[in-house]
């Protein structure tokens, strides 16, 4: 199992002590990899503050099921990968970042099936009891196998992005690097 906290410089404490409540109960059955950053992670059998590029590839590939922050990019990483992501978004109020666009994201995506969200240790230890019982349930066709997909895929995120930015703010923005240029007002 692969645990990717984040690179983040706000401390993710809650998702590391879920993790580390959770694996007490099964410590012989799960083998972790925990990529821990900024947060503490003392007790947590296969800690390591920070992954190379090429580890974070191998063992994102390698791994049954896939635990991760809510970040845009690491969910799409994980999803190229074939993996459906358990996303336990950061969340302001408990000091993990400094607004809530990872619970937005994340949420969108839950209710679109591209992911499973954790928003409680309830949820999280039965999403990870599911996984264990049935891992094939975390497993997809990779998501970007051509470039046109690819693309597609970049689209679609700058999209969401957006819309949670006007979400917030109310206005939308006057260019975003998806589209095709600050000054045509054409969408790409």
């Amino acid at each position: 199992m692969l645990v990717m906290v984040g690179t983040d410089k706000h401390p993710f404490d809650r998702l590391v002590a879920w993790l580390r409540d959770w694996h007490s109960t099964v410590p012989d059955r799960v083998a972790l990899t925990v990529q821990h950053g900024h947060t503490g992670a003392a007790g947590v059998p296969g800690a390591l503050a920070f992954l190379g590029h090429d580890e974070l590839q191998a063992a994102i590939s390698t791994a049954d099921l896939v635990i991760c922050h809510g970040g845009p990019a690491t969910i799409l990483e994980v999803r190229r990968h074939g993996r459906v992501p358990i996303v336990v978004p950061r969340d302001p109020s408990h000091g993990e970042h400094v607004d809530d666009h990872q619970l937005r994201f994340a949420r969108r995506l839950g209710a679109a099936g591209l992911v499973v969200v954790c928003e409680t240790p309830a949820a999280f230890v039965a999403t990870l009891t599911a996984g264990l019982a049935e891992p094939a349930r975390f497993v997809v066709r990779a998501d970007l196998d051509s470039a046109r997909e690819r693309e597609a895929a970049v689209v679609r995120v700058g999209e969401t992005v957006e819309s949670l930015v006007v979400a917030a703010n109310g206005r939308r923005a006057w260019w975003w690097p998806w589209s095709r240029s600050p000054w045509s007002g054409a969408r790409g």
